[in-house]
C-alpha cells in the first residue's frame, strides 16, 4: 500500500481521524476486489469482530469521496467496491461471473454520447450484462 501515506494525510487534512476501522475497510476492499459491503464486513470482522455494517458503509462512503475506492452495480442489490488504484475498467457480467475489460472498448459509445448529447460519461461504473462466448457456445450445443 505505497500510496497509504498520501491518503492518510488527505484524511487528516479534511478533518477526519485515521481509525483502525477505516484502514481495515480499505485493506479488505483491496484484498477482495469487487466486494459488497457485507463481504467487506466479513473480511473486517476476521480482524476486528466489533465492527458493524454501518461503520463499513460510512467508511466506504468516505473512502470513495477521497478517491480511494470506487463502486459499480454488478446486478440487483448492493454495489460492489474495488480499489481505485486498479486501472479503470468496464465490467462484463454473465452467469454471475465478472470480467474486466479496458475502458477503450466503450470509446465509440463515449464519443457518440459526447458529440450527440454533450454528455460526459464515467465508464468506471459501467456494467454490461450479457452472454459470454462459453455460455453462448453451450446454449448452441444444447
Amino acid at each position: 500500500m505505497e500510496a497509504s501515506h498520501d491518503w492518510r494525510d488527505d484524511l487528516r487534512a479534511r478533518g477526519y481521524r485515521l481509525t483502525p476501522q477505516r484502514e481495515l475497510v480499505l485493506e479488505a476492499v483491496q484484498e477482495l476486489d469487487h466486494a459488497t459491503p457485507d463481504e467487506v464486513l466479513a473480511a473486517v470482522r476476521r480482524k476486528a469482530s466489533g465492527v458493524n455494517i454501518s461503520t463499513v458503509y460510512r467508511a466506504l462512503d468516505l473512502l470513495e469521496e477521497l478517491g480511494l475506492v470506487s463502486h459499480t452495480h454488478l446486478g440487483h442489490g448492493a454495489p460492489a467496491y474495488h480499489a481505485a488504484v486498479d486501472a479503470d475498467h468496464v465490467h462484463l457480467v454473465c452467469c454471475g461471473d465478472v470480467t474486466e475489460v479496458e475502458t477503450a472498448v466503450a470509446d465509440g459509445l463515449v464519443g457518440e454520447l459526447a458529440g450527440t448529447h454533450g454528455f460526459a460519461t464515467d465508464v468506471r461504473h459501467l456494467t454490461v450484462f450479457g452472454t459470454c462466448r462459453e455460455c453462448g457456445s453451450s446454449a448452441v450445443r444444447s
